[in-house]
């Protein structure tokens, strides 16, 4: 018999990431052509923009939660299957990745980033990152009154230095300047249980961890350094779900970051417990 699922309703995070440093999300080359970056940042297809992209944000928060809680890296990407302690061989993509079900109900990376399909494992994913664009009013400035290498981007150039003979390799590295704005930043939290509202506060705890490291690549190196700014929270119940509502924590008129918001975590429960009822479904008819 298939496993049943009850969504007892979802919390929205939204806000916008500033970018504090110079920001490198790297992206495929179009054409190999003389003068060309080495390394191009991703770009919207239509708008030709810089963004982040939510694959990116959620797997880096994944990454760096795997590492905070110690989880075992036992799922080769590259190999596609399941590898032992000690089976890593370089530049190997590696994960952890539950298999059983057993597995799931204890582990504190799965239940909330998901698992693959066709895992014994398998349930519905309960965190959704968006994609996140340049604000209109980021591009325009950046058209207007910045002098950068390429549309919306600067060259920041690099070189490998030869330790003994001190030779040095150039290469160049495509990033959006810093202090620009990403708009539109939005998580979406599916609730299937009473303990998914503490594992919410575990997302935060990610943000923040991510504010601490660095997105996308160059990080050791200076880029990546990203901030969330006028961050709102939202809920929506199972049964009310036309009604959006706000955390009055979080005022529109207040620049709220992931420290503030953590540092009322016991509030932000009681808010959660409050308007997410763990119940049965109730249809309008009734």
């Amino acid at each position: 018999m298939a496993e049943k699922v009850d969504l007892y309703g979802r919390i929205f995070v939204r806000g916008r990431i500033k970018a504090i440093t110079g920001l490198h999300i790297g992206g495929s080359p179009t054409a190999l052509a003389i003068g060309a970056v080495d390394n191009p940042v991703i770009r919207d297809a239509l708008t030709n923009r810089p963004y982040i992209p939510g694959s990116s944000l959620k797997g880096k928060m994944r990454s760096l939660w795997e590492k905070m809680t110690g989880a075992e890296q036992n799922w080769s990407l590259t190999r596609g299957r399941r590898i032992k302690s000690g089976e890593r061989q370089p530049k190997e993509v590696v994960i952890h990745l539950c298999d059983t079900k057993d597995e799931y109900q204890q582990c504190p990376v799965c239940q909330i980033y998901g698992v693959m399909g066709q895992s014994e494992a398998s349930f519905p994913t309960r965190l959704v990152v968006r994609d996140v664009f340049l604000s209109d009013g980021e591009a325009e400035r950046l058209e207007k009154e910045a002098h950068t290498d390429l549309p919306y981007t600067e060259v920041k150039w690099e070189a490998t230095i030869d330790r003994v003979t001190s030779a040095a390799v150039p290469r160049q590295m495509e990033r959006v300047p810093a202090g620009r704005v990403f708009d539109g930043f939005e998580l979406v939290f599916s609730v299937y249980n009473e303990g998914d509202l503490g594992r919410f506060v575990n997302v935060f705890e990610a943000m923040q961890l991510l504010e601490d490291d660095y997105l996308g690549g160059l990080g050791s190196r200076g880029s990546g350094k990203v901030r969330s700014e006028e961050v709102r929270l939202f809920c929506r119940n199972r049964n009310d779900y036309a009604t959006e509502v706000p955390w009055d924590k979080t005022p529109e008129d207040a620049n709220i970051g992931v420290r503030d918001v953590l540092a009322q975590k016991q509030a932000l429960l009681e808010w959660l417990k409050a308007n997410i009822k763990i119940e049965a479904y109730q249809s309008a008819e009734n």
